[in-house]
């Protein structure tokens, strides 16, 4: 990917409009998962910034969780900040793209900064964490897990590196690039997913009994033993961090 802001500029202008309308309802139910993610790790912030907001699902979901808050959002495609400005996000304020490196706001400026399936996207994830570490006191990384088996295999990872993924993570991996970034973990849970993300794409009665067993056996599997579900398929992980010492400790 040499040029990332290209790459999803072109993710977000698609000609296809039927295809258009179906990643767009993706990215939605992708969003209502995310958002659960989020309600169940944070609490109740009053300043969010979502640094990779992309078109704003995941901030419309978030403003409708969190009532009490306000919302900035900043993003690499100038289409997509235009499609997130369309949607009418209560409470958001600032929906701007930028450079993909430097947020343009205060040190501390936010409660909450939200990092949601960006980090595999990004070179080198480590300066993009902390700035956002620097902009908020508490950040919220997810990200796919999928230094795993399945996730592997050729075609996996040709599918992966055709959406942007740069980086297979781990738990541990992740872990690392919070230390990296001066924080510590204040929660945090791993997700297999709802059977309603694993049949999205299936296409026939078929497809979707096999996407419906795929999912029972990787609940089942991840309840019993999630250290040994995440070495085997890919879960979607996330992570609540804030500082290693807290101010005036």
């Amino acid at each position: 990917m040499t040029d990332p802001a290209a790459f999803y500029t072109a993710g977000y202008s698609l000609a296809d409009r039927e295809l258009s309308l179906k990643l767009g309802r993706w990215r939605e139910l992708g969003a209502r998962t995310k958002a659960a993610h989020a309600v169940a790790l944070c609490g109740a912030p009053r300043s969010v910034v979502e640094i990779g907001c992309g078109e704003g699902a995941l901030l419309a979901e978030l403003a409708r969780a969190w009532p009490q808050a306000t919302f900035d959002g900043f993003e690499l495609s100038e289409p997509a900040i235009e499609l997130a400005r369309a949607r009418g996000i209560p409470r958001a304020r600032r929906l701007e793209a930028f450079d993909g490196a430097h947020v343009p706001a205060a040190d501390g400026a936010y409660e909450l900064a939200v990092l949601s399936h960006v980090l595999e996207h990004v070179p080198d994830p480590a300066p993009l964490l902390a700035e956002a570490a620097r902009v908020a006191r508490r950040v919220l990384v997810e990200v796919p897990l999928e230094g795993n088996r399945s996730a592997r295999r050729p075609a996996k990872r040709a599918e992966a590196e055709r959406i942007g993924h740069l980086h297979a993570f781990d738990r541990a991996a992740v872990r690392a690039l919070v230390a990296g970034a001066g924080l510590r973990v204040l929660g945090e849970l791993g997700d297999p997913l709802p059977r309603e993300h694993h049949a999205f794409f299936a296409s026939s009665v078929g497809a979707r009994l096999a996407a419906s067993a795929k999912w029972a056996l990787r609940a089942a599997v991840y309840k019993v033993t999630p250290a040994g579900g995440e070495k085997w398929f890919t879960v979607h992980y996330a992570v609540l961090c804030g500082p290693t010492r807290e101010v005036g400790a």
